[in-house]
């Protein structure tokens, strides 16, 4: 096999970073990928941990498009995104 495949279950021990502002967002393995119908990588779903209404039972997801991330690493997956760009949700 080709040395550029990467297994999810290997990568989710991964810390995801992004490089913009410093923020990290915990493992992927804490977070959600969603993939086309036709296979491609489209967004990261990111747990927003530093979210008040996590105490309140209301949890905040960050959308991030699969053109942010500039980077997968050997234990990090960088992202470069302002926060304008990410779509906010609450469930």
């Amino acid at each position: 096999m080709s040395e550029n495949i990467k297994y999810y279950s290997e990568m989710e021990r991964y810390e995801i970073i992004n490089i913009n502002d410093g923020e990290k967002y915990n493992y992927l393995s804490n977070n959600d990928i969603v993939i086309s119908d036709d296979g491609n990588l489209k967004f990261l779903i990111l747990n927003d941990t530093k979210t008040k209404f996590s105490f309140f039972g209301g949890n905040e997801f960050i959308e991030v498009p699969w053109d942010f991330i500039k980077k997968i690493g050997s234990r990090t997956i960088i992202i470069d995104a302002e926060e304008s760009v990410l779509k906010k949700t609450r469930v």
